[in-house]
């Protein structure tokens, strides 16, 4: 992992202001090795102290700069809420809100053009693994996106999240990961072959401080993209903690 890791927490739907000050208690004793990114529900991103050492992020992005969305949050939105960065095109968007690989694109390249990083979430289900389509899956994913616009790559984050492992305690093995995190950055070599070796492949998917260590030391993994456990304050520190070893 030579790329300076980062380790995001995605609350999905759950926290209060109370987890809003115990997780800002617990970052504050990281030092500055490894990036922090917390994505909270967006009510709670104003709730957030301006000094802290760790970004914040959306859930999601709409594609639209402002007007008659009820319900969406434009860039300029989020950034007013202190937000740099953005998740884009998680599986419980692609499977509850039926988003398409379109207007993921679209979200990509509007959450750049208005100056937040998109943190692009793509994997596969366990039908598709079992049928030996990952690649095939994960290549049609980035090909939305990238193809048309290589020029976004350098300023975007990936994450992959095989969703059969998501909130299921099951997690890809570190080798595993690390096969499927090459084979991203060689498919995205196709785009743009400088912006590939410098962009950072999180992982997601049930990880916890358990398993952390052993997924960060695969050198195409770059740090993690957290759920359940960046509920824990102690947890998501020892989490962090072992990206930085």
């Amino acid at each position: 992992m030579a790329l300076k890791p980062l380790i995001a927490a995605n609350w999905k739907m759950n926290g209060n202001r109370e987890l809003v000050s115990t997780v800002t208690e617990a970052v504050a004793s990281l030092s500055a090795a490894v990036d922090v990114l917390v994505c909270p529900p967006a009510t709670l991103l104003p709730v957030f102290k301006a000094q802290r050492n760790f970004a914040l992020g959306g859930q999601d992005v709409s594609a639209a700069q402002a007007g008659a969305y009820t319900g969406q949050l434009s860039v300029a939105l989020l950034k007013e809420a202190s937000a740099s960065y953005c998740l884009v095109g998680h599986s419980e968007r692609r499977q509850y809100q039926f988003e398409s690989d379109s207007l993921i694109a679209q979200k990509v390249a509007a959450a750049i053009a208005g100056g937040i990083t998109p943190v692009l979430c793509i994997g596969e289900t366990l039908a598709e693994r079992q049928q030996e389509k990952t690649e095939q899956v994960l290549a049609k994913q980035l090909a939305a996106v990238y193809a048309s616009q290589p020029e976004l790559l350098s300023k975007s984050v990936i994450a992959y999240e095989p969703i059969w492992a998501i909130g299921t305690g099951e997690s890809a093995t570190p080798e595993q990961a690390q096969l499927t995190h090459a084979f991203i950055r060689a498919e995205l070599s196709r785009y743009d072959a400088e912006a590939a070796t410098q962009l950072r492949i999180l992982y997601g998917g049930s990880v916890n401080a358990a398993n952390s260590a052993a997924l960060f030391a695969q050198p195409d993994i770059n740090g993690a993209l957290v759920g359940g456990a960046s509920l824990k304050p102690d947890e998501f520190v020892q989490i962090c903690l072992s990206a930085k070893d």
